[in-house]
Parts: structure tokens; sequence; C-alpha cells
């Protein structure tokens, strides 16, 4: 206990001294906890097996929270083109992977040469889904259909691992009663997971009476129940602990105490996981070598171009692909999960199991980074691969008069969003809605007289919304690199942006935005006005309650009292 306690403090003084370096200059941390780890591991306090349960725990912790955060309406809304993707890409790039990973096993010696194949596809077709989530939330693209597709596949690739942790968990493959067996208790624990979700964790959240540190505890009993469980019956606590994630609702304003609860527990198992990855590489051998610069090649160029086309095909924008395609060229945890279960096994060769974690922990690190370029690599390389525009997807899913002109444009249709359309009917102002969010596809329908359904990064969403015709263009979504494509876009109209800070708005003012609404400064208007009117007439109080109590009214009416991050 006292190594593993050193070990814990050599890796998290070590990931602090670099968090400094990272946070000066506004970097992800997850390259440097990768790195922290390689140090800690080079350093020889903390031994292979003591870091393989460490990472085993940390990866249980995240998908425990990965499965928290699975909302089946907002995958269901993707589901089908995301499901078609993910079975493209498994069959095409698993079968490659199977094939290279059998001859590799065979070339190199391996004892288990089917056993090291199937670990060699799972590591090179599965993607992360703490990493692309991780990136996906520094975003506003979890609204976004590339967050949802993402998203979706993740959830895929997730139930696959879980099938293939379940079947290699037997001793042998020949073996199909105890697969069997194996199979039967991962299919309970995600029953028990739903039915739970169903019925379980609404009665406790009735039962905790708005008492949020209840619900938070409730929460962690489950965890540690499916875990105990897991543990009993002999299969990988992972399964457990996504099982016990699906069960926790996080819908919901009642749910809001748990979610917080449980993100200030992540961050500390991000950590651990990220570290213990950079720990367990090792110095490569020539097999290692080989075999994870062909995962690598593999994950990073292969896998992607597999989703693009797949995306293509199914009508999607250009950029709508790639970057939902971006999100998924990662090593997934759960390959690493499968590769430690091995490892305990003993049926991987040292070699692949060396292979996968290196290429995991590169890939990681590379995703992240890669971020940084990404509209870059879309403007200079896909671009120019892709140029023939794909628009049939936002042909069939949008709505807009052949005549009109001199109108609005409206980006978002979240509650601003709504609120300005609402206003523009009044006014008799003809409109055009441009919205990415499939959630909010049938209220768009249902609500909106003119729409278009696609990415307002990309250039063919504006021109069908006729933003070179408008008379003004409002967007409603506080990102940058939105608003300074609407500026750039050619067209006479003023254009009305939002800033999250003052310095943002004072940059667009200057490159020409007619107005931005930064929403803190607002809100002190309103506070000052509010308070004003409650000193200058006492009556103005029941007033002001009353039309506040209609505003939240309207908005848990809607749903968005339950979207923070809609607005």
């Amino acid at each position: 206990m006292s190594e593993l306690i050193i070990a814990l403090s050599v890796m998290f003084v070590t990931a602090g001294a670099l968090l400094l370096v990272a946070n000066h200059f506004g970097f992800s941390p997850i390259p440097f906890y990768i790195i922290a780890g390689l140090i800690t591991g080079a350093s020889g306090f903390v031994d292979q097996p003591d870091l393989i349960e460490l990472a085993q725990w940390g990866i249980a912790f995240l998908v425990f929270v990965f499965g928290i955060q699975v909302d089946f309406n907002d995958i269901q809304s993707v589901f089908r083109d995301a499901e078609v993707a993910a079975f493209t890409q498994l069959l095409i790039v698993g079968s490659i992977a199977t094939v290279v990973g059998y001859g590799f096993a065979v070339f190199f010696g391996a004892e288990y040469p089917l056993r090291n194949a199937i670990y060699f596809a799972a590591a090179a077709t599965l993607s992360s889904t703490i990493v692309g989530a991780g990136v996906l939330e520094r975003e506003i693209r979890s609204n976004l259909v590339h967050g949802r597709l993402a998203s979706s596949i993740h959830f895929f690739d997730d139930m696959v691992a879980i099938g293939v942790i379940l079947v290699i968990s037997a001793e042998t493959l020949s073996d199909p009663q105890l697969i069997t067996s194996n199979i039967g208790y991962g299919v309970l624990f995600l029953l028990a997971g739903l039915l739970l979700y169903r019925h379980g964790f609404p009665l406790l959240v009735r039962a905790a009476d708005g008492f949020e540190e209840l619900i938070l505890m409730g929460s962690i009993s489950i965890l540690i129940a499916f875990i105990a469980a897991a543990e009993a019956v002999g299969i990988s606590i992972v399964i457990g602990a996504f099982a016990a994630g699906i069960a926790i609702r996080s819908d919901g304003a009642q749910a809001l105490g748990v979610r917080n609860g449980i993100e200030s527990i992540r961050d500390f198992f991000v950590a651990i996981f990220f570290i213990t990855v950079g720990a367990l590489v090792q110095i490569p051998t020539f097999e290692a070598l080989v075999l994870a610069a062909s995962l690598l090649a593999l994950v990073l160029f292969v896998s992607p171009l597999v989703h693009t086309l797949a995306f293509l095909y199914e009508g999607y924008d250009t950029r709508t692909a790639f970057l939902a395609s971006s999100s998924l060229n990662q090593v997934s945890e759960l390959s690493l999960v499968i590769a430690i279960q091995a490892w305990l096994l003993q049926t991987i060769s040292d070699g692949l199991f060396d292979a996968i974690i290196l290429a995991a922990a590169a890939t990681m690190i590379l995703s992240v980074v890669a971020k940084r370029y990404e509209d870059l690599v879309y403007h200079t390389i896909v671009e120019r691969l892709f140029r023939g525009r794909q628009t049939r997807y936002v042909d069939e899913h949008s709505r807009v008069e052949e005549e009109i002109d001199g109108h609005v444009v409206v980006v978002g249709y979240g509650r601003q969003g709504r609120l300005l359309v609402n206003r523009l009917e009044k006014l008799e102002v003809p409109y055009v809605v441009v919205e990415n969010d499939p959630v909010l596809y049938d209220e768009l329908q249902l609500d909106c007289k003119n729409y278009v359904f696609g990415d307002a990064m990309a250039s063919y969403p504006l021109e069908r919304a006729r933003v070179a015709d408008a008379e003004l263009v409002v967007s409603t979504v506080d990102h940058m690199p939105l608003s300074t494509h609407l500026l750039e876009f050619e067209t006479d109209a003023d254009v009305i942006l939002r800033a999250e800070s003052s310095r943002d708005a004072t940059q667009l003012l200057d490159s020409g935005a007619a107005f931005v609404n930064v929403p803190n400064v607002l809100a002190s208007d309103q506070l000052l006005d509010n308070v004003e009117q409650v000193i200058e007439n006492e009556d103005a109080t029941t007033a002001l309650k009353n039309e506040h109590l209609e505003v939240l009214g309207n908005l848990e009416r809607y749903g968005f009292a339950s979207r923070f991050e809609r607005t």
C-alpha cells in the first residue's frame, strides 16, 4: 500500500508541474498527463501490475461517467446513419486489421495467433470515448450533427468492445459454454441498468425530495453494487461500471447535483487514466514498433477515411463527415481493457501489448494536438479531395421559400433563437433559421416557416439560407470561429453576433459586426433594471416574479431548462 501511495504522489507531483506549463500556454492537459506518465514509468517507482490495476480502475470510473452521459434520445436522432458508418468501418477496417494482425502474429511467432489478431483488430477499429467526448465537450459541437454522429459511434464501439471483453474473458475460445455464460452475464447487467434507468433511479430522485447529496450517494452506491456484482460473477469491472452509468439518468434539473458531483471526481480518474497509459509505455522492441506503426496507420488514416466516405454516402456534407470522423481517430480505452484482460490471461504477446499501449498514447496525444489544426486540414486537404460538394442531406432536411428576400437569418434555434423567431413572426418579418442539432429538427419542421438544417460553418447551408439576399444575420451561438465565418461571408446584411467575453466582442465589432451580444453584460443591465423597478414601485415585485415564473415554465415546457448548454 505504501508503494502505491508513493507512486501516486510521484505521478501527481510530476503531472502538477507539467500542468503549470499546459495552463500557461493554453494547451489541453491530456498530452501532459501522458508525458507525466512516461516520466513516472521511466523512474521505476511503480511496477507494471500496479499500473495495470490503476488503469483498470481509472477506465472503469470513466466508462461509468460516459454511461451517465449517454442520451438515448440524442443518439436515436442520428442512430441509423451513424450505425451504417459504424458497421461499414467495423466490417472494412476490422477485416483488414484481423488479416494484418494474424499475419504479424504468425510472423512473430505468437502463441495464440487468432486471439492476437482479435486484439490487434479491436485496437485498430474501436475509437476512444474518453478522448473523443472530451474533444467534443470543448466546443459547441456536442449539439451539432457531427457531434451526435461521433457520440453515437462511440456508443456503438463501446457495445462491440463489451462483447469482445465478455468473449475473450473465457480462458479458451473453444469453450462455448463459458463464452455463452459471460455474454449472458453482460446482457443481464445491461438489462439491469436499463431497468434502473427507467424505474429505479426516478424512485431514488423522488425519495430524495431534492436532497442532491442523497442522489449522489445513491448513484455511487449503484456503481459499487454493479462493480461488486461483476467481480462476483467473474467478468470485467468495466462491464459493471458501464451498466451502472446507464442506470443513472442525467436528464432534467434534478440530476444536476449528480452531474456536478460526478464530474468533480471524474477529473481525478481522468488524470489517473492518462498518467497510467503513459507509465505503461515501454521502450519498444522491433516487433512492438512494427505493430504500433501498423496500428497508427489504420487508426489515423484508414479508419477516418472509411468513416468519411460512409457519411458522404449517407448524404452528409464534406465538413460534417470530416469533423465526425476526426473525433474517432484514437485507440479506445476499452481496447486497453481488452489488452489488459488478455495480459492477465497471458494470451497476448508482449510485443502486441506494448504496441497497443504505445499506439494508444500516441493517438490520444495526436488527437488533441490535431484538433487545433482541424479547420486548416479541412480547407487545405479534405475540401480539395472531395471537390464535388455533397448537399443532398441539407436539401432533403431544409425548407426555404423560393421568393424570399430581404429576410433575417437566425443562426441557432435554442432558447434565444426561439424567442427571436417568435418576435419576427409577430412583426411579420420573413426569416430563415439555420440549425444543426438533430434533436431540434422536429421542432424546426413544426414551428418554422423557413429553415436550413446544416452546419453554418460550411458555405452551402448559408447559401441555401440566402444570406447574400438577407437584410440581417443574427447568431445566437457564442462560438468565435462561427462568428468569424459569418463576418467573412459575402453579404451586405448587417451581422449581430454573440460573444462570451467583452474582449471577443470588441474584436468582432472591429471586424465589422453591427452589434455583439455579451450575455453577462446584458444580464447585469437586466438586473439593474429590475432593481430599479422594485425600488420605484413596490407592486413591481409581484409582476417580476410572475413574469419570471412564466419564462421558467416555458423553458421547462419546451425542454430548454434541462439543456443547459443550448442557448
